[in-house]
């Protein structure tokens, strides 16, 4: 296993560890979730970067990476709505999003084709790891200028979740065609 999958591997074992810190109530819990998380979104570029950069993407990578990222946003939310963070709604549509995107490419790859990231979707990954980063930091530092900048950012991450999968649904039309 070359190491940008391992790195991927150690994002997947860090989820429960996350999931831990932020649902259990211990000293330090809550900055702790928030520095697994970071951590955790950063290994995705990481990785990314290194399997590019060095000629290293694989098969595994090109499923792992994107499905590690899944689980730990979609993880991180679903606490949330446990906590009363985050309204039901949006992590429904965000998840929905995530299961519909993946089961087209599902489709897609038993025809031998391959849907690659898009911008939308890169954009829709990086506004749900800022709101739930600043979910985790209790809006700060926006709460000192009262401004619910998490809840603004848990809008426009959703907003995008729908736009990239509609986008995605559109390109890849052809994929239903085929069936």
């Amino acid at each position: 296993m070359n190491l940008p999958n391992k790195i991927t591997v150690v994002r997947m074992v860090m989820i429960p560890f996350f999931i831990a810190a932020l649902l259990i109530d211990f000293p330090y819990h809550e900055p702790i979730a928030a520095a697994l998380f970071i951590i955790a979104s950063l290994t995705d570029s990481l990785d990314g970067y290194l399997a590019r950069s060095r000629n290293l993407v694989t098969d595994f990578g090109k499923f792992m990476d994107p499905l590690a990222d899944k689980l730990l946003v979609c993880s991180a939310l679903i606490c949330f709505v446990q906590l009363g963070s985050v309204p039901a709604w949006m992590v429904i549509i965000i998840i929905a999003r995530e299961f519909a995107i993946t089961g087209l490419r599902s489709l897609a790859a038993a025809d031998g084709i391959i849907i690659a990231a898009s911008k939308w979707g890169k954009a829709k990954t990086i506004s749900q790891m800022i709101a739930i980063i600043l979910i985790l930091f209790n809006n700060w530092p926006f709460s000192l200028l009262s401004i619910p900048m998490a809840d603004i950012m848990m809008v426009v991450a959703t907003l995008l979740t729908l736009y990239s999968g509609i986008d995605y649904l559109i390109l890849n039309k052809k994929v239903f065609r085929s069936m």
